[in-house]
Formats: C-alpha cells, sequence, structure tokens
C-alpha cells in the first residue's frame, strides 16, 4: 500500500511560494532523488500548472535541471481539477470522487505518492487520506502568499527533523 505525502518547501512564516524560495545545490539534489523514488504525484490545478515548466526541455538548464525534468517526466501523475479538460504526458485528469480515486492509488500502489498543492492536500487531510507531512523550511520570511496549511491543522506528532542543505530544515509529522 502506498503512503500519501504532502511536503513543500515554505517560509518560516508558512507560506509556499516557488519564486521566493531560493534552492541550493543539495536541496535541489534532494527533491531530484525525492520525485525520482515516488510512485507518482496527484497534483492540485495550479500546482499542477507550475510544474508543467518541466515538460519540456530549455536550452539553459544545467545537468541537474535536466535531470529533475527527467525524473518529473517520468512518474505518473494525476491531476484534481474541475476546470482543466485535459492535461499533459503522463498525467491523468480526475475530476471528481478524489477520495475514491486517490483511495484506489494508495491500494494499488506501493511506495509514496506526493500530494501537491495546499488546497488539494487540505481536502485530502480532510478526507483522512495524508499519511504524512515534510515541512521544508527556509530563512526566509515572505509575510504574504498561499499557506502551506490551507485550512485548520490536523492533529500531528513529529517524527522526524532534518537539515537538508545549507539553509532548509525538514520537519516530518504523521497525524496523531
Amino acid at each position: 500500500m502506498a503512503k500519501l505525502v504532502f511536503g513543500m518547501n515554505q517560509s518560516l512564516d508558512g507560506y509556499v511560494d516557488h519564486l521566493e524560495m531560493r534552492i541550493g545545490p543539495a536541496l535541489f539534489r534532494h527533491w531530484i532523488e525525492h520525485v525520482r523514488d515516488l510512485a507518482g504525484s496527484v497534483y492540485g490545478r495550479r500546482m499542477y500548472e507550475v510544474m508543467r515548466y518541466w515538460d519540456e526541455d530549455r536550452p539553459e538548464w544545467s545537468t541537474e535541471q535536466h535531470e529533475f525534468a527527467a525524473a518529473w517526466r517520468n512518474q505518473p501523475k494525476w491531476v484534481a481539477s474541475r476546470s482543466l479538460k485535459s492535461v499533459g504526458p503522463n498525467a491523468t485528469l480526475i475530476s471528481d470522487d478524489i477520495e475514491t480515486v486517490v483511495g484506489r492509488l494508495k491500494a494499488e500502489f506501493v511506495g509514496e505518492i506526493a500530494v501537491s498543492g495546499p488546497d488539494l492536500a487540505q481536502s485530502l487531510t480532510d478526507l483522512g487520506l495524508v499519511d504524512e507531512y515534510r515541512l521544508y523550511f527556509h530563512p526566509v520570511v515572505l509575510g504574504r502568499g498561499k499557506p502551506f496549511f490551507a485550512g485548520p491543522r490536523p492533529p500531528l506528532r513529529l517524527v522526524a527533523s532534518d537539515r537538508i542543505g545549507e539553509d532548509a530544515i525538514r520537519l516530518t509529522y504523521v497525524p496523531a
């Protein structure tokens, strides 16, 4: 059975914003390996649209960026959206009954399935489907933006803390 994991980079004040976070080489290597090892990812529409950046190679990319893009493209993706009519390569659209679809994915796959997007994570949390939360804190205070937790936090229990690279701390929690 797969484990559903919600993890994102965030500021010290709890906001997620990919444009504001500066990711060093060690943390980027961590994300490459993480994505490479996933059984797949479930995306909310907005996060999926951000990640579509990795669908096509760009000449200015570094070797590591090409490596991340290849890992991202290779994994199966499921996109929860009522507004999208189609999705890109290696992706499946989920337009209704997210609880049944994600429950089936957890039953059919082995390993980790990432949840990408705070709103989707909140919906899946409300349904009792998220097994683990990974908060990657960066030494930045944004004061605005999209919060990591899009709604009330479930009771959580800290199970691990790790320093990743020079500036990021990952806190890993499970539902209490």
